[in-house]
């Protein structure tokens, strides 16, 4: 039963960095593509009917697993502490920076506003990248089965969240956003402002292809049993190859103006590559530093068998009703803005 949990926990999360993540994207490049108020206004109009909704799904995915592995929970909510008190007001200054803009007609103000809107998200997407890297390279979980991690570690023998490993899996987070929400705002709107934004879609698939290489060859130096782990899940190969495919993918189709393929192979790239490292770090949900034997893994971590599967029971009807609203949404909204 914890298997089918760990699955439901990372395909949750997953769909939140695919959906939210071209919103994050949006305000990324907003400031770069956009020409004047009524481009930027445009890629409001792109992400306003949805970006809401988006976020809805990283609370989902924190209840599911405070839920299913509360254990894992309350040590990555109490170890990570400050990064995740750095998350709720990025949120907030996101959701406020789009709410308020509208407020007040003056150039000036909406500019401000803008302004707080890319940079939450910029900051954003690198806070979220920075946590993956921390979940990928470990965190000093002892026999306690706690652990607390600064921001910045000084002095011999410390560690913090933020390393050169980690930042580096930060920066490649905002590229691919960048380039995720590039790809969307070609989508979904007309004229210059969406040949730009294929531009620069096209410009950051790029840097983020790179990037992904070099943060590749910085986790087999970091933690290279997870490359034998993948060796030995055959069933899990399909997942890096999409990752390496798609965003050629996306590359051809935008430079051939195939917008929604373009946009499908971006959410394809991080899909899989989250997926990916679900898949290789299976049944570890925090790795250790210190040794396997304090790794929290889920069938240490979870609950008992009698909740996970009542809870199981609640989960599909409500998932089928959560798919279905997104489907409606995403059809009533189809087209450009």
């Amino acid at each position: 039963m914890h298997a089918a949990w760990y699955l439901i926990v990372a395909a949750m999360l997953t769909a939140w960095a695919v959906l939210d993540g071209f919103d994050f994207g949006a305000g990324i490049v907003h400031r770069v593509v956009t020409r004047d108020e009524k481009e930027r206004g445009a890629i409001l109009a792109a992400i306003g009917p949805v970006w809401d909704g988006n976020e809805v799904w990283l609370v989902a995915a924190g209840g599911v697993f405070v839920f299913a592995f509360p254990r894992a929970y309350a040590a990555a909510m109490s170890g990570m502490y400050l990064a995740l008190v750095m998350v709720l007001w990025l949120l907030v200054l996101r959701g406020i920076s789009i709410e308020l803009r509208h407020q007040v007609d003056d150039a000036l103000w909406r500019s401000g506003w803008d302004s707080v809107f890319a940079a939450s998200s910029t900051v954003l997407a690198f806070v979220v990248g920075v946590a993956l890297g921390d979940v990928l390279r470990g965190v000093p979980i002892d026999a306690s089965g706690w652990f607390h991690l600064d921001l910045f570690a000084f002095g011999a023998g410390g560690r913090g969240a933020l390393d050169a490993y980690t930042g580096l899996v930060g920066i490649l987070a905002v590229a691919v956003l960048a380039a995720h929400g590039a790809t969307y705002v070609t989508w979904k709107t007309r004229g210059e402002l969406s040949e730009r934004s294929a531009r620069a879609a096209l410009r950051t698939w790029v840097v983020a292809a790179v990037l992904a290489v070099g943060v590749t060859v910085a986790t087999a130096l970091v933690r290279p049993a997870l490359f034998a782990s993948l060796a030995r899940r055959p069933w899990a190969w399909p997942l890096p190859l999409v990752a390496l495919a798609s965003p050629a993918v996306a590359m051809r189709a935008l430079s051939r103006r195939r917008e929604l393929t373009a946009f499908l192979a971006s959410s394809a790239f991080i899909a899989s590559l989250l997926l990916a490292v679900a898949a290789t770090l299976y049944p570890v949900l925090l790795p250790s530093t210190l040794g396997a034997a304090f790794d929290l893994t889920a069938p240490r971590a979870a609950s008992g068998d009698e909740g996970l599967a009542l809870g199981l029971a609640w989960w599909m009807p409500a998932m089928i009703l959560a798919v279905l609203y997104f489907v409606n949404l995403f059809r009533s909204h189809r087209g450009k803005v």
